[in-house]
């Protein structure tokens, strides 16, 4: 795959990623809560959760027009999912109403940690193809 394809795919995934972050995360707590919503019954968790998954997508669409430009942004967002899903992960095997969330959530943030990591250039492969954009 060359660089510039690689750009391409980064936009995409950034536009497709802040999408999902948008509105799939507070759908999918709704259609599959055993592996998207952490707390039954009433909880403020859902909300702040989906306000702050929200705002980071609507950054990530934006990012998608210049990457380059948002490459803090993107690896933010890389680690971030790592930490969040790995304390999921572990919050999954150690509870025992939480082992749905080892299929689900947990691993949906490794994917998009894993498919921004992939596609986003790091040091000087970054700033050459900032150069030719």
């Amino acid at each position: 795959m060359t660089d510039m394809s690689r750009l391409k795919y980064l936009r995409i995934a950034l536009v497709v990623i802040g999408l999902t972050f948008i509105a799939g995360i507070s759908l999918l707590m709704i259609v599959w809560p055993s592996g998207w919503t952490w707390h039954t019954g009433h909880s403020d968790y859902p909300p702040m959760i989906i306000g702050v998954y929200a705002a980071l997508g609507i950054f990530l669409i934006l990012a998608a027009r210049s990457p380059l430009d948002h490459l803090s942004l993107i690896w933010f967002t890389i680690w971030s999912s790592v930490a969040y899903g790995g304390v999921m992960a572990l919050q999954s095997v150690t509870g025992t109403d939480n082992a749905g969330h080892l299929l689900d959530d947990a691993p949906a943030l490794f994917i998009v940690a894993a498919v921004l990591a992939v596609l986003t250039p790091r040091g000087e492969k970054a700033k050459l193809l900032q150069g030719m954009t």
